[in-house]
């Protein structure tokens, strides 16, 4: 049996990544913008891309730590939370004007959960 777990917040971003780019069903209409391919990961978390519409409206933005990335929800704060929860992430609103909402992949497998996340998003802003 398998016991490894990817727990590095870049290469966890970077598959996320990859899962934007490459989806051709439930995530069309979103694109990875912004990218910094040096990102270095911080215990805050450092600003490793945004997920826009294919318009150019930034509709969330990834941050690395070091053992997890973290998607910092722009739009649909309540459809994002909803889907993080019947997902299983970890999820918690941030008291910002407007408000965000924040959700924790923290391991290479928790990234085809937060796909359903990323869809609630594009979904969510698109009736805004």
């Amino acid at each position: 049996m398998v016991v490894d777990r990817l727990d590095d917040g870049v290469r966890i971003a970077q598959l996320l990544a990859s899962e934007v780019t490459g989806n051709e069903s439930g995530l069309r209409g979103l694109t990875v913008a912004d990218a910094d391919r040096d990102v270095e990961p911080t215990a805050d978390g450092a600003l490793a891309y945004r997920i826009a519409r294919e318009a150019g409206d930034p509709v969330a933005e990834v941050y690395v730590q070091p053992d997890r990335a973290r998607i910092e929800a722009l739009a649909a704060p309540d459809a994002v939370a909803d889907a993080a929860a019947a997902a299983g992430l970890r999820v918690r609103p941030k008291a910002v004007r407007p408000p965000r909402t924040l959700v924790f992949v923290e391991d290479g497998a928790a990234v085809k959960r937060a796909l359903a996340v990323l869809e609630a998003l594009r979904t969510g802003s698109d009736a805004e």
